[in-house]
């Protein structure tokens, strides 16, 4: 799987409107053992606008994935992508600004796991135990981070806010900072 598939699988596992059940089609290949759960267990990988409300007035660990001048609230979203709507520009009280390409090697290649320590443990003081959220402006770019800090770090407890900016950017009376 490619980067931008990656990114793109852990994305739609979020949607609410995906099911093994809706997606079926006829197959030529054979039958795999692979368990399907009887239930899903999104709370498990998607955080929510009220999760996100709680984790920021507890001061709990926030990421926020975006470019820096999203983060800062100088621009509301990538110059290359168009503007999906979003009212103000920031971010979530108490996020601290990791963009997802910080992980990366200039190859695209995911960069050595000591170094992943230092940016998410080291810099940031993030325990691999503790309980982080991690966003950006559609959930998309903070999809990858959430893999690293899973998979790469074997971090136990971290969620994908699922509105993102997108959501919290347009909430009426919810606290913004900008920096």
């Amino acid at each position: 799987m490619d980067s931008i598939t990656t990114i793109h699988f852990f994305h739609c596992v979020a949607c609410d409107s995906f099911s093994a059940n809706e997606h079926q089609t006829e197959s030529k290949y054979p039958e795999t053992k692979y368990p399907v759960p009887a239930r899903r267990t999104d709370e498990t990988i998607r955080a929510f606008f009220q999760d996100t409300l709680a984790h920021s007035k507890a001061k709990k660990p926030l990421i926020d994935v975006r470019s820096p001048g999203e983060f800062k609230g100088e621009i509301t979203h990538m110059p290359e992508y168009p503007q999906e709507g979003v009212i103000r520009g920031g971010h979530v009280p108490g996020a601290k600004s990791v963009p997802w390409k910080t992980a990366a090697n200039d190859d695209g290649t995911f960069k050595p796991r000591e170094e992943l320590e230092k940016i998410y443990q080291d810099n940031l003081g993030y325990e691999a135990d503790g309980d982080t959220i991690v966003y950006c402006r559609i959930g998309e770019r903070s999809s990858h981070t959430w893999f690293v800090l899973t998979k790469l770090l074997g971090f136990e407890k971290v969620r994908n806010y699922d509105g993102s900016w997108t959501e919290w950017g347009n909430m009426v009376r919810v606290p913004i900072e900008k920096e």
